[in-house]
């Protein structure tokens, strides 16, 4: 039996429109079966699966009521119509026809659109969507959060959250990043989203729960210095995290800022929160309240205009995923994992030289790494490059991974555009608050004093390492003699990232 349709259905629009619609679908299905056997290219298979083809199947449907509607319109003129609205019968054939393939058709697609918007959410949730379709863009923060702590983490439960009203913000953020992409106009490196992140209170405290409390922890550093032998000075400490007992809470430690029962409140005078020149603390038990000004950070009289923030994890914790490491640090791991050769005499003063170059392109900076170490030991040191040039070649491998790791030239990222609140040796860090400089009325100060965060028990050469016999704590020796420099500044004024 043959199905006839109404004479309206025939025309071109409407033709495009479902030859349009059953590609698309036959499409769809055809990539779904093949996603589930290959995983080669998930991400951009995804993004075709999920969204593109589904939007084009969308549009071929839309196409076919329209040719219909015009196809009527064209038949019907001349004719006069009392009715406006269209007759439906399903005693006649053709609109029992089309009524039936409407029924079915719209059956299976709401049925394939349930299923396909599930997966098409699950997809935009996933961690290579957000690392992967921009790749370019996105390059420098998904390769940093693969070698991060939260590696594990979905992206989406740290910069979403859980959450009907985060969730929509997230996708019409997302909307302007994706305009901004495809029209090249966005700042090169891509800013920190510090007004914009949802409370650490509602993300990082999901997992670190300040009911968690956590005792000391040793630390141990091991650094290189810039001098022909990459003379090794190791450093241990007991960076006091927590009380000496667990048991008693955030009593005191590094994680006192955030004891419930006290509250800091800051102002910073720009908008990456590294200059502070108001600091108040308030115990909460008891009413004592004390401000803190630091009078060379700028104009104390404009104070009032400068947003007051409560501190929470994120002040410090300020690059928990997505951290560039300075040279002068991953060269140290590369020199202590063995990726690079410690014997090669200035490898370590070489590497940070040749760090502190900028380029245009990742390209252009592996092959100036080659050529430089190559030059470099061929000129100075013949016989090391006669008789150990495996050595000068795992040294150009090793430097060229941890530079592909840390620098991303096309982007305009490197260590010194995001500042690293943890610590205070490449960045200001803690002495942002804690530089001797912050004085309240009352003649009160906050101290610079190493041993309120830790303990020095060991340093020096591993073969004359200097242990401390007691409880208290060595007095910090700076690896190259500065005299008492070190005391009277900050670690900042000398240390750039490129130091040992």
């Amino acid at each position: 039996m043959k199905m006839k349709l109404p004479h309206s259905v025939y025309n071109w629009v409407s033709l495009i429109g479902a030859t349009i619609a059953l590609i698309s679908f036959s499409m769809i299905v055809f990539l779904f079966a093949v996603s589930v056997f290959i995983n080669e290219g998930a991400t951009y298979l995804g993004l075709v699966i999920y969204i593109i083809l589904p939007s084009l199947l969308v549009f071929g449907l839309i196409l076919i009521p329209i040719g219909m509607y015009f196809k009527s319109k064209k038949e019907k003129k001349g004719e006069v119509q009392d009715l406006r609205w269209p007759i439906f019968n399903l005693n006649e054939e053709r609109q029992r026809n089309a009524a039936t393939i409407f029924i079915i058709g719209t059956t299976i697609f709401l049925f394939a659109t349930a299923i396909g918007s599930y997966e098409a959410f699950h997809f935009t949730e996933s961690n290579q969507f957000c690392g992967e379709i921009c790749h370019t863009v996105m390059a420098p923060e998904y390769t940093a959060y693969q070698s991060s702590p939260h590696a594990r983490v979905k992206c989406v439960d740290c910069h979403v959250g859980t959450g009907a009203d985060w969730y929509v913000r997230s996708k019409m953020s997302g909307m302007y990043q994706v305009y901004a992409v495809l029209a090249d106009n966005y700042p090169r490196p891509i800013p920190t989203p510090i007004s914009n992140l949802r409370p650490a209170q509602e993300t990082c405290e999901q997992c670190h729960w300040p009911e968690k409390f956590y005792a000391h922890k040793l630390k141990v550093q091991r650094h290189y210095l810039s001098d022909e032998k990459n003379s090794e000075w190791d450093i241990h400490m007991l960076m006091k995290i927590g009380p000496d007992n667990s048991a008693l809470g955030l009593a005191e430690g590094i994680h006192w800022h955030i004891n419930p029962d006290i509250k800091i409140e800051y102002k910073s005078s720009n908008d990456s929160r590294q200059s502070i020149p108001w600091v108040k603390y308030t115990n909460l038990k008891t009413g004592e309240e004390h401000i803190y000004l630091n009078e060379d950070e700028g104009d104390i009289e404009g104070l009032d205009t400068l947003e007051t923030r409560v501190m929470d994890c994120v002040d410090c914790h300020n690059r928990p995923s997505h951290n560039y490491k300075p040279p002068a640090f991953f060269v140290n791991n590369a020199l202590t994992a063995g990726t690079m050769p410690k014997e090669l005499p200035g490898i370590k003063s070489l590497s940070m030289e040749i760090c502190g170059t900028e380029f245009s392109t990742m390209d252009s900076a592996m092959q100036y790494i080659e050529q430089t170490i190559n030059e470099h030991y061929e000129s100075n040191y013949d016989s090391i490059y006669t008789n150990h040039k495996d050595l000068i070649d795992k040294a150009v491998v090793g430097l060229q991974n941890e530079f592909k790791r840390n620098i991303f030239p096309e982007m305009k990222v490197r260590w010194d555009a995001y500042p690293n609140n943890i610590g205070h040796v490449e960045f200001n860090g803690c002495f942002r608050c804690h530089n001797d400089l912050h004085v309240s009325d009352e003649g009160r100060m906050i101290s610079k004093d190493c041993n309120l965060c830790h303990t020095i028990i060991a340093q020096g050469p591993s073969e004359q390492l200097v242990r401390t016999t007691n409880d208290v704590s060595l007095d910090f020796k700076h690896p190259v003699d500065i005299d008492e420099m070190w005391r009277d500044g900050v670690c900042t004024d000398c240390h750039t990232g490129l130091n040992p």
